[in-house]
């Protein structure tokens, strides 16, 4: 300010320093306002994890049901198979996943890992139309069989069904994408035990239900405990009603 001999005015550089500051307070409304935006979940991101399989038969439910509540929001995914997507997510880089989990086959998670059970698989008997009408295990022991990666939780669970009904499975094919799997059932004449998610109606497959009460696969989602993004609850809560049912698929 300039003095004068009944007051003040001010200078050019006062004047100047206002219109600086205009931008700068509009800079600070438009912070607070994403701060509180972000706070109350109307904006944000969910990082996400997901096994391929989900990310085919469930996720696009879900993704679609949350965009529409919450169209401001960023939705990432990361794909890969449990082992890995629970490390991500201990290490903070996912804020919730989608796990597996085989009958034959439970997992311990760790103590920071909440899970949400979402559905339960039937475990499927597949072989080609047209051939043996049996589906009992014991009376395939002959077959060439066909499963995921040596080590996988869906190949165990195929040993332990095996061992269960007296042999052990002859392994020709591996693979850990069921259209794959189903090409070969199709194409070589062997037989495979996939998850109901991981199959599609075909004509030239046949695909039973197997009576083992251990035959199945429940798909969870999860977070860690201390998760406090806002959007986490509302997310979970989508996710759970788009959780898709049929006769082989069994909301929990």
């Amino acid at each position: 300010f300039e003095r004068e001999a009944h007051g003040v005015r001010t200078t050019a550089a006062a004047h100047r320093l206002v219109e600086l500051s205009r931008r700068v307070l509009a800079s600070v409304d438009e912070l607070d306002f994403q701060v509180r935006r972000l706070a109350s979940g109307a904006t944000g991101r969910i990082r996400l994890g997901s096994f391929p399989t989900g990310s085919v038969r469930v996720l696009p439910g879900v993704l679609s049901g949350f965009a529409r509540e919450r169209s401001g929001v960023e939705v990432t995914l990361e794909e890969g198979e449990p082992d890995e997507l629970v490390d991500a997510l201990v290490d903070g880089d996912l804020d919730v996943v989608l796990l597996y989990e085989y009958g034959l086959c439970p997992r311990e998670w760790p103590d920071d890992v909440t899970t949400h059970a979402l559905l339960r698989e039937d475990l499927l008997l597949l072989r080609p139309a047209g051939g043996p009408a049996s589906g009992e295990l014991s009376r395939l022991r002959d077959q060439r069989w066909i499963t995921s990666r040596e080590g996988t939780a869906g190949a165990s669970s195929l040993t332990r069904l095996c061992a269960s009904a007296g042999f052990s499975p002859s392994i020709t094919f591996r693979s850990n994408n069921y259209d794959v799997v189903r090409e070969l059932v199709a194409a070589t004449g062997g037989v495979a035990v996939v998850p109901a998610l991981g199959h599609r109606d075909d004509d030239r497959i046949a695909a039973s239900k197997l009576p083992q009460a251990s035959a199945y696969r429940t798909v969870f989602a999860a977070h860690r405990a201390g998760n406090s993004n806002p959007l986490l609850s509302d997310f979970l809560a989508a996710t759970r009603r788009a959780v898709p049912t049929s006769p082989h698929l069994t909301s929990l």
